[in-house]
């Protein structure tokens, strides 16, 4: 069979003309188990990511970090810790990201504890209202997070975003968007997902998520999966939202996570997930979350992040010839 063929990478992906990135901040660890995600965004910016983008053609505008409680590090009351302080960080950037979207630039919030992207959809989610667009969520990670209180056995809310913008959770969550649920469970897409618990295996299913387990990938490989994935996105016509933990790489890979699962995707194979998503061109916003300076080495993890969202905004080894 002949090869793919490629001509040289000589001009930039993006142009003077490109939509505008602007990095919203969310140091913010209080709905996580472990300690340390509320240093992501800062490591994420030692790693470059402002001035890859950059150099990628991007216009780039850095809006720091936004403000929250501190971390009280209590026990969970009627099943949920820290659910004040959560809300109010979501808020923030909920408002944040809905500033963005208006201004006509892509999110990319820099988590920060998953919870966060409760936040994030719920912009999302009233941006699309207003437009009449339907809102898809790609889900990169170990954990389907579709916990509420009476199933989690922490009560770690980033156990339970998932469950929350499909309408099954806290009332003070659930109120963060503009209806409930924010988007449609069938068009909630979770890759390389392998850590389940029991209860959540039945209510994601009654739901109709769209599952891709680790299991299926390596029964059809990463390519047909987002092949699939990207399809039936694509056939919405709507705003693809990607929220990408760094758990959903395997933990050899990025050791710096605070609930790494064994078993996820190699590095190629997470770059290939991020390439196609490019090529698909239906990139809306991105969150970037669970980066644990604490506990990785040498800012390994965030400096992998980068090279993933280089990926993801159109880095490529050679141009293909199409």
């Amino acid at each position: 069979m002949p090869g793919t063929a490629f001509q040289r990478e000589t001009d930039r992906p993006a142009g003077p003309d490109a939509r505008p990135i602007a990095l919203i901040g969310a140091p913010c660890d209080v709905a996580a188990g472990t300690r340390g995600a509320n240093l992501g965004p800062e490591a994420l910016r030692v790693a470059g990511l402002d001035g890859a983008l950059a150099g990628m053609g991007y216009p780039v505008r850095d809006r720091g970090n936004l403000a929250g409680p501190r971390n009280p590090q209590q026990p969970a009351v009627d099943g949920y810790r820290h659910l004040a302080e959560t809300v109010a960080w979501c808020r923030s950037v909920r408002d944040a990201v809905a500033g963005a979207l208006d201004a006509d630039e892509m999110p990319v919030l820099l988590g920060g504890d998953h919870a966060m992207s409760i936040g994030s959809i719920a912009a999302v989610a009233r941006h699309c209202e207003q437009r009449d667009r339907p809102v898809c969520v790609l889900w990169l990670d170990a954990h389907a997070d579709f916990n509420t209180a009476a199933t989690s056995p922490s009560g770690n809310i980033h156990g339970m975003p998932v469950a929350a913008v499909c309408g099954d959770g806290q009332r003070d969550l659930l109120e963060l968007g503009p209806r409930a649920p924010m988007v449609v469970p069938g068009r909630v897409h979770q890759v390389g997902i392998r850590s389940v618990d029991a209860v959540e295996k039945r209510k994601v299913v009654e739901h109709g998520l769209q599952i891709h387990d680790m299991r299926r990938i390596d029964e059809l490989g990463m390519r047909a999966v987002m092949a699939e994935v990207l399809d039936a996105i694509a056939r919405t016509g709507g705003h693809l939202h990607v929220s990408f933990d760094l758990d959903f790489v395997d933990p050899g890979v990025a050791p710096g996570v605070g609930t790494p699962v064994p078993g996820g995707p190699t590095y190629r194979e997470a770059q290939l997930c991020m390439e196609m998503i490019h090529d698909s061109g239906l990139l809306g916003s991105l969150d970037v979350v669970e980066v644990n300076p604490a506990l990785d080495v040498h800012n390994r993890t965030a400096e992998l992040a980068v090279e993933l969202v280089e990926s993801l905004f159109g880095e490529q080894i050679l141009a293909r010839v199409v």
